[in-house]
């Protein structure tokens, strides 16, 4: 089907679309704290039921997000498509086959916490291999191919096989063993798999640069995604707050906690400074989402910040492939020096060193933690008073 020309500022040709699949659009400014529980109805195309979800972040970077139900013995329509989709799978067990066009089917199994992509324009259906629903959450690029080509007959029926992300290959959909860290101490080790059995439990990899002792996160690149990490941390901590452009979406997995948003240009001490007012704080529990957006609908930075409440440590994936902006996947807003997110901002880097941080930040982790009675287990800090050369 041809799209119309777009004029003004009305619904642009993905919302337009969203709106013909005749299925709910859920649309929240930063999160939503159980996807799990959004309203599904029938979707004729897909089988199954579903719900879109818009963000204030994935509309910016152009990423989209859905949530589907599979019946029990039941099964989703076969469908390819020329965007990219990450599928992370919440409830239930089943059978995934994929094949291309003249070429042979290939079939994984899949359970709960499985993590797979689907190659870029690969026949694929999924299969419920129990009697119970499955609950699966999607994420996909589909905005911005959307909006690009505004032609959904080619998104749907192009026959083009892309040989070069994916053949056939009998191993594509076994967990890879392969992990890489070429970049040094401060940066995430990058795992090379197309597919995870269960992220919830998946060995993750140190990294204490960016939660402190005990944290762990592990970066992977899919099919044709692009990138992501999972991210763990101990009970009673906290990460450290980063910041960086819209679009990188964040789930919970395991535990339970909030997360502090704010917009950079208020600088690492907001409530210090008199900006406590611009700090949003969200719950998040397992099912829960959010991603950083900038400020009034500009592409600008936003810092965030986990926080672990719960008595097990948290675990989080984060999804910054599939959407339009940097290599990372979310969109980079204002540049930085040659550094990691692992970097002080004090070296032009995009993180906050506990040290710096805004003192109110920990008394109300305390305080939290005095209700919910997990044990504080944060390091002992002495905040430095000299001011931050940085560019606030």
């Amino acid at each position: 089907m041809q799209r119309r020309q777009q004029t003004g500022t009305g619904p642009n040709f993905y919302e337009e679309w969203m709106q013909e699949e005749e299925i709910p659009v859920y649309e929240a400014e930063a999160g939503v704290e159980d996807i799990l529980e959004l309203p599904r109805r029938p979707w004729a195309r897909m089988g199954g039921s579903g719900t879109f979800i818009q963000l204030e972040g994935t509309k910016q970077s152009y990423k989209g997000l859905y949530v589907a139900e599979i019946p029990g013995g039941g099964a989703l329509e076969p469908e390819k498509h020329m965007y990219d989709e990450l599928i992370y799978i919440w409830r239930g067990r089943g059978l995934a086959e994929v094949w291309q066009v003249g070429g042979s089917k290939r079939s994984f199994e899949w359970g709960e916490g499985s993590l797979f992509a689907v190659p870029t324009n690969a026949w694929h259906r999924l299969v419920n291999g129990g009697r119970e629903p499955v609950l699966f959450m999607a994420a996909t690029n589909a905005p911005a191919v959307i909006n690009a080509y505004r032609n959904t007959d080619f998104i749907f029926n192009c026959d083009y096989n892309f040989t070069d992300r994916y053949s056939g290959e009998e191993d594509y959909f076994l967990a890879g063993e392969k992990r890489t860290n070429t970049r040094g101490k401060g940066f995430m080790t990058a795992w090379w798999t197309n597919f995870v059995p269960d992220l919830r439990t998946a060995l993750l990899d140190d990294l204490p640069e960016k939660g402190g002792p005990g944290g762990k996160l592990t970066g992977f690149t899919m099919a044709a995604w692009g990138g992501g990490h999972a991210s763990e941390w101990p009970v009673g901590r906290y990460h450290k707050a980063h910041t960086h452009g819209p679009g990188a979406v964040l789930m919970g997995m395991k535990s339970v906690g909030f997360v502090l948003v704010w917009p950079e240009r208020y600088g690492p001490h907001p409530y210090q400074d008199g900006y406590g007012d611009k700090v949003a704080k969200m719950n998040w529990k397992p099912g829960s989402i959010y991603s950083p957006y900038g400020e009034g609908g500009v592409y600008g930075n936003s810092f965030h910040q986990h926080f672990n409440t719960g008595p097990e440590p948290a675990r989080h994936l984060a999804i910054t492939g599939g959407g339009v902006g940097g290599g990372l996947g979310h969109l980079r807003g204002e540049p930085y020096g040659d550094f990691g997110k692992s970097a002080s901002v004090r070296e032009g880097g995009r993180q906050i060193e506990f040290d710096d941080e805004d003192p109110e930040i920990r008394r109300m982790f305390q305080k939290e933690l005095r209700q919910t009675g997990v044990k504080f287990d944060m390091p002992p800090v002495v905040y430095r008073t000299d001011p931050i050369p940085y560019r606030f």
